[in-house]
């Protein structure tokens, strides 16, 4: 029997980095279309949330490694001219068109897959559903707010939907409806899949669930690099069974390899064809949601950096604070700041400010000012103003300067 590779954390840590896109330089010339697309392609999938506070989440993955960039030309992919299609991936995301085959069995299973409202109106009144998907056939796109139904009177639940959005979701997760993007507000439009992905994408055949797992998981490991089963599971949100399996017959085939990384307590797969930087010198704010930092345990394995999100946390709970980034320099996570734009008075607001222990506090605040005012810049904000929270506070808001 092989015996496994052993791998130090610091090259896990560098690998990963690197399938994430973080050991090239940002671009020196204006971004478009092609880096987004290919930056899109590596990620795979581009978690989306509705919280505005700084920035829609899924524009931030892709600042974060090319830097400025017209958000415009990212709208332009995930308008519905097929580039990016929007399903639940890890949480509702965006992907690469290529990858809409490799989830038709996920859509095709949607009375066990899905969950809650959606598959009891599907269920119970399986004649309003069919007549929905016949007036956007026959209208046009639709959005749930056109249908003007009431939300029920459920306080407290994220997910209390009407009966026409409840049928609505469950035709967008059996694929039969897709997203033609969204209004200003984040609400989805939905239409016919034929009628907005690529035909050759909808002719692609059918792959059976094991051949589609297979893919997802291959896919997650050249997203992730290095990686645990949970870790690979984890990225499309698939089955313990299904992943072990996929894991195997990739292993077989010399498409996943067997490594021992230091310290992290348990067997991880590594992508053969992953880069090994000898050294990361990326300079990133990180969305909640981004892809390096969505799975906490992992980000606590590679980094020691512990991070919990606490939008849902009572303001008096919090420890960091409503929407805070984590900073990486090189390749540690030195830190993290609760940012705010104040669109109004056109200031991005540092809400608190935390280095993590050890790291050189002045360094720290000098790289993270400079980030903090390209990303001003980005989103159209003339000042950073950094109030007194947190132990970084003092020396990030010298570093910043007065507005």
């Amino acid at each position: 029997m092989t015996r496994a590779e052993r791998l130090s954390a610091g090259l896990a840590r560098r690998i990963a980095l690197g399938a994430q896109g973080f050991a090239a330089p940002r671009p020196s010339t204006p971004v478009g279309t092609r880096q987004l697309r290919a930056t899109a392609e590596r990620l795979a999938v581009v978690q989306i949330d509705s919280v505005n506070v700084l920035s829609r989440s899924h524009y931030l993955p892709f600042f974060s490694r090319l830097g400025p960039y017209p958000r415009t030309t990212l709208d332009a992919l995930t308008d519905g001219r097929g580039a990016l299609f929007e399903y639940w991936a890890h949480e509702a995301s965006f992907l690469p068109a290529r990858l809409h085959p490799y989830l038709r069995w996920r859509m095709a299973d949607a009375d066990s897959q899905a969950w809650g409202s959606m598959t009891r109106v599907a269920r119970e009144r399986p004649e309003y559903v069919a007549a929905l998907v016949e007036r956007v056939r026959q209208e046009g796109p639709l959005r749930a707010a056109q249908l003007g139904e009431a939300r029920p009177d459920r306080p407290g639940s994220m997910w209390n939907w009407h009966e026409g959005k409840a049928a609505l979701e469950y035709l967008f997760f059996t694929g039969e409806l897709t997203t033609r993007g969204r209004t200003a507000g984040f609400e989805r439009v939905y239409d016919l899949t034929e009628r907005v992905l690529p035909a050759a994408v909808l002719a692609e055949p059918v792959p059976d669930r094991p051949d589609a797992v297979r893919e997802l998981i291959r896919t997650a490991s050249r997203a992730l690099g290095v990686a645990t089963e949970t870790d690979l599971r984890d990225y499309f949100r698939l089955k313990p069974a299904d992943t072990r399996a996929a894991i195997a017959e990739l292993a077989d085939a010399g498409e996943l390899v067997s490594v021992d990384v230091d310290g992290w307590g348990k067997p991880a797969w590594l992508d053969p064809s992953a880069r090994r930087p000898r050294w990361i010198r990326a300079r990133a704010l990180l969305s909640p949601f981004d892809s390096l930092v969505w799975e906490r345990p992992r980000v606590e394995r590679i980094f020691g950096f512990r991070y919990r999100l606490e939008i849902y946390t009572p303001a008096a709970k919090r420890v960091h604070g409503y929407y805070v980034l984590p900073f990486l320099l090189g390749d540690r996570l030195v830190g993290r700041v609760d940012l705010k734009a104040d669109r109004q008075a056109s200031v991005l607001r540092v809400q608190a400010a935390f280095a993590e222990d050890g790291v050189d506090r002045v360094e720290v605040a000098g790289e993270l000012a400079a980030e903090l005012r390209i990303l001003a810049g980005w989103l159209e904000l003339d000042d950073v103003a950094v109030a007194d929270r947190g132990d970084l506070a003092g020396e990030l808001g010298r570093a910043v300067g007065p507005p």
